[in-house]
Parts: C-alpha cells; structure tokens; sequence
C-alpha cells in the first residue's frame, strides 16, 4: 500500500501517543514529535511505500524517548481484557451448527472483531468496557468482504502473520479451527516491540506456542514486514505456504506491496486509505483472498 496525506498526521498522532505513554516530561514529548516531523520532511515522497514512512518514524521515536517498548503496559493490559472475554468469544465460535468448516468461518470472523479493539488509532475509540455487547453486534452482522469459503481447500500448510497483542488470543481460534481440519501452521509475531503488536516475550507465558507446528519472527521491529530485516527462514515459508493469513492493516500495508500467493487478509478497515486500497468503507470487516 502506497502512502496517503493523511498518513502523515495519522503517524504523528501515534508518535505523540507513544510519547505520552513513555514519559510526562513534556519537553521530551516536543522532542519526539519533532524527531517525527524530521523524518517526514526527510524522508515523505508521494507514491513510497506507507510502512516504508512509518518504521522510520517510529523508530526515531523510540530513540528519542530512549524507550524500546513504550506500550507495554498497554499490552498488558489488552492480553488481560482479551483474556476475560475469550470464553465469551469461544461460545459464539462452538455454539453455532455445522461442520468444521462453518467452525472456521465463525473463527475468521470473530478474529477479525478482534483487530478492531486496536488502541493508538486516530479516531478509534477502544470500547473494552462494553466488549461483550460490540463483539455480538458486529458477530451478527458478519463480514463485509467474505472469502472464507475459497480458504477452505489451502488449509494445508498455513503461515499466519499475527498483528496485535490483545487480539492474538482471539487469534487461537483459528488456529484452533485450522488444526482441526488437519492443517499445518507457521505463528509469526514481530521480531522486536513495536506500537502494541505481539512479540515472543508478550506470548511466552500463554499455551500459544503450542497451537502452532512453529513459531518465527519479522526478523526486526519494522512495521509490518520489512523484507530486507527478515530471516530466510520467514521468506521460504511464505513461498511455501499453501495459504497466507495476515492479520491487521500494518502487515496488510507491507504484504500488498509483495506478490505472495494466495493471500488472505483478515483486518478491520480503521481509516479511509487502507480501505480505499482494499476496496471496503471504513469500518467494513474484511475477509479478503488473493489468488
């Protein structure tokens, strides 16, 4: 995905964000946002790659506030909430009728909802307190985009690119499911922290690493996948998989500026120009396959 104007402020936001929750010294919060401002006017060219502006931006960030993982109580605290509302999100997955298959299309949808609860989004408001209630409105309402039905037949040998922590525990859902079905899966979560996406340490005392046939990273703490930071390792899976699912608008944003196929993207559309690329309204849940 190319960068948009509006990625500019939208990454600025988040900057401030981290800085926020790093530090109260308000001098150093100037600093951040000027180390942002920098790297735009650096670095910003019509037509560039969206993740291509973001690594950079948040890592001068980083830098700046000499912290490595500002969101980690943030994280924290996403895995502890998803964690009290899994069994209510398992219910609606296993109570339905049907096969295996209609067990693994609840399971994309409910990981799906998931990626909406995303804190640091401009605009998003995070309703934890009333998950329960948002998560069965939007598990009614389904996917706006809904290839679950062409997936079924390419579970084999699935690499799954995990997005955030929180979520990744919905996540386990469909995993759960594509082990059902007999499938093979490769769990890939960042490589160092980076926003509030999951890292090896965030999971390493959760039962995730047992779900999946192997685990492996980005290589780096890029957003998304920065291919020239990944392991061999990551790319020779990805040319092998017989389906690629990957989670959340940052891998969406690197991923669609790759030719691995076939591709599924599972993510909430939170901003008008991911889904202007993807082709769905803000706010739309998307199950999309790339063949």
């Amino acid at each position: 995905m190319k960068v948009h104007p509006r990625c500019s402020y939208c990454l600025l936001s988040r900057v401030h964000l981290e800085a926020k929750l790093s530090t109260d010294d308000e001098e150093l919060m100037h600093k951040a946002i000027l180390g942002g401002i920098e790297v735009l006017r650096e670095k910003y060219m019509p037509g560039m790659p969206a993740a291509e502006l973001a690594t950079p931006m948040h890592r001068k960030a980083y830098e700046i506030l000499n912290d490595n993982d500002p969101y980690i109580k943030m994280k924290e605290l996403s895995n502890k909430a998803a964690a009290k509302v899994l069994p209510i999100i398992r219910s609606h997955v296993y109570n339905g009728h049907g096969n295996d298959n209609d067990l693994f299309k609840r399971a994309i949808l409910a990981a799906v909802i998931g990626n909406y609860f995303d804190y640091g989004v401009m605009g998003l408001d995070v309703p934890i307190d009333v998950f329960e209630e948002t998560f069965i409105e939007h598990f009614r309402r389904g996917l706006d985009i809904d290839d679950t039905d062409r997936m079924l037949d390419k579970l084999s040998n699935v690499v799954y690119l995990a997005d955030n922590c929180g979520e990744i525990l919905i996540d386990t859902l469909v995993l759960e499911a594509i082990k059902r079905m007999g499938g093979r899966i490769t769990l890939v979560v960042r490589g160092a922290p980076i926003l509030n996406d999951v890292t090896l340490e965030d999971i390493k005392d959760d039962n995730i690493f047992e779900m999946a046939d192997r685990v492996m990273t980005t290589g780096s703490n890029a957003i998304g996948i920065r291919f020239e930071e990944a392991p061999l390792e990551l790319k020779e899976a990805l040319e092998n998989a017989s389906l690629i699912i990957s989670k959340g608008m940052a891998n969406y944003e690197t991923l669609s500026e790759e030719n691995y196929r076939p591709i599924a993207y599972l993510l909430k559309v939170k901003c008008d120009p991911v889904g202007e690329d993807i082709g769905a309204n803000k706010g739309s849940s998307v199950a999309k396959l790339l063949e």
